[in-house]
């Protein structure tokens, strides 16, 4: 296998499928083994990359622990070591996710997703109330102050700390081994993944983007399933399954 490269990996749209709830994902049972057939072949070098919790993560991939780069940055495990971010904290975002469970709570299909360091809301099941939810959110992150902006995704907006974003974690894997030196690939389907792929663009790498949307990925797949059957294929004979170009 090529051990030139590295690897980073978002999780919804991406190695799963969008669901319309985003407790409800379902991880097809063949996942977490073909990505560590795939981490032991790239020396280690994998990591996922995304905006759930770590330990949302690790549940959904166990029996494994893979590299980490959870809630878009905040949280990360890196060689097995590993720091969480403290919603305590945040108390100002605390208490703002306090108002918007109270906002949101007679808009049947709106939902607040609690991340503890950030929230999102989602309004897939509620597609009428998506003016209602962008400018809750807008207001939102107004009153929060320059410490926090909103990050937009499919049917969803997400409040975060300033600090975190996929571009900014994946340069600082890039720095650490075992990546420093290697190529970065990143794989990922949404408006959240547009500065990682700017990031791994400027650093000479690959971007591929699931899915259809305007993007500046240079290789676009069309489906979860087909990405799946890539890193299959990969991990089994060990010939990148992705163009990078010279």
């Amino acid at each position: 296998m090529e051990e030139a490269y590295a690897l980073f990996l978002d999780f919804d749209g991406t190695l799963v499928d969008i669901v319309e709830r985003p407790d409800a994902v379902v991880v097809d049972p063949a996942l977490p083994d073909i990505l560590l057939r795939l981490e032991e072949g790239l020396g280690g070098a994998l990591a996922i990359v995304s905006g759930r919790p770590v330990a949302f993560l690790d549940r959904q991939l166990q029996p494994h622990r893979f590299d980490m780069a959870g809630l878009h940055g905040l949280e990360q495990r890196i060689a097995g070591n590993l720091h969480l971010c403290d919603p305590e904290e945040h108390p100002e975002l605390r208490r703002m996710i306090g108002r918007l469970q109270e906002v949101v709570a007679e808009k049947a299909g709106v939902l607040v997703e609690d991340k503890g360091c950030s929230v999102a809301l989602h309004w897939r099941l509620a597609p009428q109330e998506k003016e209602f939810a962008l400018a809750t959110a807008h207001a939102a992150v107004e009153a929060l102050g320059s410490e926090y902006r909103l990050q937009h995704g499919k049917s969803v907006a997400e409040i975060l700390p300033s600090a975190a974003g996929k571009g900014k974690v994946i340069e600082r894997f890039m720095h650490s081994a075992p990546y420093k030196g290697r190529r970065p690939i990143f794989v990922g389907d949404d408006l959240t993944d547009e500065n990682g792929f700017r990031t791994v663009n400027a650093l000479g790498g690959l971007s591929v983007r699931i899915g259809a949307g305007e993007t500046i990925a240079k290789v676009r797949l069309r489906t979860p399933a087909d990405l799946r059957h890539c890193l299959s294929r990969w991990a089994s004979d060990g010939s990148l399954p992705f163009n990078v170009g010279d």
